[in-house]
């Protein structure tokens, strides 16, 4: 299918808040990684979210390049074409931008989107992330309202992070600390500052003890329940019933998160949850196995020619893609999306 119009995007987050199930967003950092993207949604009967970070997309670029928008716009492009022919809906959608790559990364391609949709084109990415977690929460704030209005106008969904979440992720490293924890004083600034969607629709990233990287379960501290105090005390300042889920919410850093800590999450209103370490995992572990196993084939070995059928990129390189998609499909099942699709 096209990839998702703004129309359908909304769709398929109402579609998830209403039937409490998340929609595993995957990093991708090249055509490879895309194409096992879209195979695991599709296997797994779901609607999902591929996006780059800005890492992700400087590589895309070319290594003699490295423009993070040549290289959005390059994926853009090239995810329109591919999408096509799967049964599934897509969104695109870009990772953490940090303050200073703002100007590099986020806001053109806002602008870019901008013009298509002055000429009656959908916008380039469905939705973009502003990551403020290492600024105050007023300067962070202040500057996701000037990017809402962008979005909005340009029929995109703005993601915002209110909290830190530890680890590394692209160079961007945060120490774990109490730090980790949003406050439901931290989700009230949100909404008073953005508002509840008459200013433009937005993702939030609260964060529970969130840590990006590689952790065995049992090693991050994870506290759902913070979810649920931030959309009451919300929920509350907006005069909604009890019980209602007022935010859009994304959860990161999920690498060693148990089943129990995922769907207490989406049962508080996660409706995004980013997948990055494991599917580099699932997509490298099949390689590395084709080059032991094929070894004197994909290595010239004591002057031989070695075996053109196994050195091939194309003979590793389906290895990848098919064992990324078994874990896609893994994570769609994780977070109940499987099957959703609003297509079927």
């Amino acid at each position: 299918m096209p990839i998702a119009t703004p129309e359908v995007y909304a769709q398929m987050l109402d579609a998830a808040k209403d039937k409490s199930f998340a929609f595993p967003a995957i990093n991708v950092s090249s055509s490879q990684t895309l194409n096992a993207a879209l195979k695991g949604f599709a296997d797994a009967g779901s609607d999902g979210i591929i996006q780059i970070s800005t890492g992700g997309a400087e590589y895309l670029s070319g290594p003699s390049i490295k423009n993070m928008v040549t290289g959005s716009v390059a994926f853009a492009a090239y995810a329109a074409e591919v999408a096509k022919h799967y049964p599934v809906n897509i969104a695109l959608h870009t990772d953490h931008c940090p303050q200073d790559k703002l100007d590099g990364f986020v806001r053109p391609l806002i602008d870019i989107s901008a013009e298509r949709v002055a000429r009656g084109e959908a916008p380039l990415f469905q939705s973009h992330m502003w990551d403020g977690s290492a600024v105050p929460l007023d300067e962070n704030l202040r500057i996701a309202e000037e990017l809402l209005a962008k979005c909005a106008a340009a029929r995109i969904i703005l993601e915002v992070e209110i909290g830190v979440v530890g680890g590394e992720e692209d160079g961007v490293a945060n120490e774990i600390n109490d730090q980790l924890y949003t406050t439901p004083e931290d989700a009230l600034a949100t909404v008073r500052a953005l508002g509840a969607g008459e200013n433009g629709r937005y993702m939030t990233a609260l964060t529970f003890g969130n840590v990006h990287g590689v952790y065995k379960p049992g090693n991050v501290k994870l506290r759902p329940e913070i979810l649920r105090e931030a959309q009451a005390a919300v929920a509350a300042e907006l005069g909604l019933e009890a019980g209602s889920r007022p935010f859009d919410l994304v959860f990161h850093g999920g690498s060693g998160s148990t089943a129990e800590e995922i769907g207490a999450a989406v049962d508080f209103g996660v409706v995004k949850m980013n997948v990055d370490t494991d599917t580099q995992y699932a997509f490298t572990r099949p390689v590395a196995a084709h080059m032991f196993a094929n070894y004197d084939g994909v290595l010239k070995v004591d002057g031989e020619v070695g075996n053109k059928k196994v050195y091939d990129p194309r003979a590793w390189g389906k290895a990848g893609e098919a064992g990324m998609a078994e874990r896609i499909v893994e994570a769609c099942q994780n977070l109940r999306s499987a099957g959703t699709t609003l297509s079927s």
